[in-house]
C-alpha cells in the first residue's frame, strides 16, 4: 500500500460541501462508499430544529436520500465552510479527517452564521479514488462557557472513529 494522498482526501471533503450547497446533488452519489454511515446531530440534542438536523443513515441509498431531502428543505444560498481540516489517522485503505464547520446564509442582505460545529470523516481509498465511508457532523448548540467547565469537553475529545 502506498501512503495516502492527503490533498485528494481534503479535496473530496471540499467538493462534497460545494456540490451540496450548490444543489449539484447528482454529483454526491459517486463520492459515497456503498457501506457509508452518515450522521448528524447537535451537541445537546435539544436544538429547536433537532428533528431536521438529526440523521443516522447506513448505506449509499439511505444516506443520499436523507441528504437530498435535507438540502431541498434548506435555504439558498447556504455555505458550508470546512476549516482546519486535517488528517487524524491513516490505516490500510482508510484515512480519517476532522475539522470545524461554519454554516452561513444571507439574512437581511448580510451574511449570517447559521451554525458551527465539527465534522469527522473516514474515507476509503478505492481504485477510482477516495469514497466517503463515514461522515459525522455535530453542530454546536450549547451556550459557550469556560472550557474547563464545559460538560461537552469529554465528547469533543473522544477518539475517532
Amino acid at each position: 500500500m502506498t501512503a495516502h494522498d492527503h490533498r485528494a482526501a481534503i479535496e473530496l471533503v471540499n467538493r462534497w460541501w460545494f456540490d451540496y450547497d450548490e444543489g449539484h446533488l447528482d454529483r454526491l452519489a459517486p463520492l459515497l462508499d456503498d457501506e457509508v454511515h452518515s450522521s448528524s446531530r447537535t451537541d445537546t440534542g435539544t436544538h429547536p430544529h433537532e428533528d431536521f438536523i438529526r440523521s443516522d443513515q447506513h448505506g449509499r441509498e439511505a444516506s443520499l436520500a436523507w441528504t437530498i431531502d435535507h438540502r431541498r428543505h434548506s435555504p439558498y444560498p447556504l455555505r458550508h465552510n470546512q476549516t482546519n481540516l486535517h488528517v487524524v489517522a491513516e490505516r490500510g485503505d482508510e484515512i480519517d479527517l476532522a475539522g470545524y464547520l461554519v454554516v452561513s446564509r444571507i439574512t437581511s442582505g448580510r451574511p449570517d452564521v447559521m451554525s458551527t460545529g465539527i465534522s469527522r470523516w473516514t474515507l476509503r481509498r478505492t481504485d477510482d479514488g477516495y469514497r466517503i465511508l463515514r461522515k459525522e457532523t455535530v453542530l454546536d448548540s450549547a451556550e459557550s462557557v469556560e472550557f474547563r467547565s464545559s460538560a461537552l469537553v469529554a465528547d469533543r475529545m473522544r477518539p475517532w472513529p
